[in-house]
């Protein structure tokens, strides 16, 4: 048996990271996903290029287990087979704005008038349905700018941080999977698709819905801090004598108190008055951070985490990605899945969710562009000479 989603024809007209990271997903859930591209190409395709890095697994994480077909929808016939393929598709998945959609007559309304079991998939910066609709945006827009995500992590008088690439398109991306995923079970009881939009502003202040709603609650905001005023300063990160970091997880922080104590043999923080319970180690927290910095320089973090493990301490290692990608317990987990590429296997990383009776399995290594416009034609019964004439028109390339 197949993935979960086996069976499921997906069509994704999507460029860049939100749109083609959720079809990657369901590619590696069993759905047969045709990725339709301009005559350019996907302009994630050149990233790495422009950086002169000669090959691109920016492009390959998000694009493996997909057919790709080139379409010029500046023509009336290609357009038309757009149509088609979309009124055959059980999902059409995109992160095109929605004027660029309706221009091409492929908005939700056309699109669901025709093919009233379609579950229509749009990912954007700010829904479908906003003010801001067609407002181009990237995920370091959308999501780490304007949800708040970025200077929630700025402690006062700091400059903010660089974003990574991808955080909040793959978050975005594998929420969008799993809501596809429930309009396909919702249609299985009633027969009818549905529109499905999930915007990268969204998910940003669902991250930071800790501290949102604590404002919508309370009237108060939140604000940034550093490791030296910490709310519970012994759920926060240290740095051991060999230069590693890590974390404390003393969440329950009177009730691992003790444990930290017996394995730091450090009567003078434990007979300490001013760092008897909660609220006397928050209003001392730069006392005892100061303390705890100079306890923990004294050995490497492998000794510590020995100790931590013996008390009952919790702790995690504050990982590089190269740490990451050398850990074996990433390996164990499941990180990382092996595909077979040009130059021979590859690793890359899984998606994140399991599924013991129908198990995802990444699919293909990612297609060249247009790699199956003409066995995607084929298979809708257009013959060698209607191609040839489409690519004569410049429909196709």
């Amino acid at each position: 048996m197949g993935g979960p989603l086996e069976g499921i024809k997906v069509v994704e007209m999507g460029v860049w990271v939100a749109g083609p990271s959720c079809g990657a997903v369901l590619a590696d859930w069993g759905a047969d996903v045709l990725k339709i591209e301009p005559p350019e190409g996907d302009p994630c395709r050149g990233l790495m290029a422009s950086l002169g890095v000669p090959v691109n697994p920016v492009f390959e994480q998000d694009n493996r287990g997909k057919r790709s077909m080139v379409l010029n929808l500046a023509s009336a016939e290609a357009e038309a087979i757009a149509h088609r393929l979309v009124d055959e598709a059980d999902v059409f998945l995109t992160n095109m704005r929605p004027r660029a959609l309706e221009k091409y007559g492929l908005g939700y309304a056309a699109c669901a008038e025709r093919n009233p079991r379609l579950v229509y998939c749009q990912v954007g910066g700010y829904g479908p349905d906003t003010s801001e609709a067609n407002r181009a945006s990237y995920d370091v827009g959308a999501f780490w700018s304007r949800a708040g995500v970025a200077l929630s992590l700025v402690p006062p008088g700091q400059d903010p941080p660089q974003q990574r690439g991808g955080m909040g398109d793959h978050m975005t991306g594998s929420n969008a999977a799993g809501a596809i995923a429930a309009a396909l079970f919702a249609r299985e009881r009633t027969g009818e698709g549905q529109r499905v939009a999930v915007s990268l502003m969204r998910m940003g202040t669902y991250m930071m819905s800790w501290d949102l709603n604590a404002r919508l609650r309370l009237q108060v905001a939140s604000e940034p801090y550093d490791r030296f005023h910490a709310v519970n300063p012994i759920i926060n990160t240290f740095k051991a004598g060999d230069g590693k970091w890590f974390m404390l997880l003393l969440l329950q922080a009177d009730r691992h108190w003790p444990d930290l104590m017996r394995a730091l043999d450090a009567p003078e923080l434990a007979d300490d008055p001013r760092l008897q319970d909660i609220p006397s180690r928050r209003e001392h927290s730069v006392e005892l951070v100061t303390a705890l910095d100079e306890i923990f320089a004294a050995r490497s973090y492998a000794e510590w985490a020995a100790i931590f493990d013996r008390e009952d301490v919790w702790h995690a290692p504050m990982n590089t990605i190269d740490d990451v990608a050398n850990d074996p317990l990433a390996s164990e987990a499941g990180v990382f899945v092996e595909l077979e590429s040009p130059e021979g296997p590859v690793q890359q990383v899984a998606s994140p969710a399991d599924f013991n009776r129908t198990p995802a399995k990444a699919g293909n290594w990612p297609p060249e562009l247009g790699q199956h416009t003409e066995e995607v034609l084929l298979g809708m019964g257009y013959d060698w000479d209607a191609i040839i004439a489409m690519k004569e028109r410049g429909a196709i390339p």
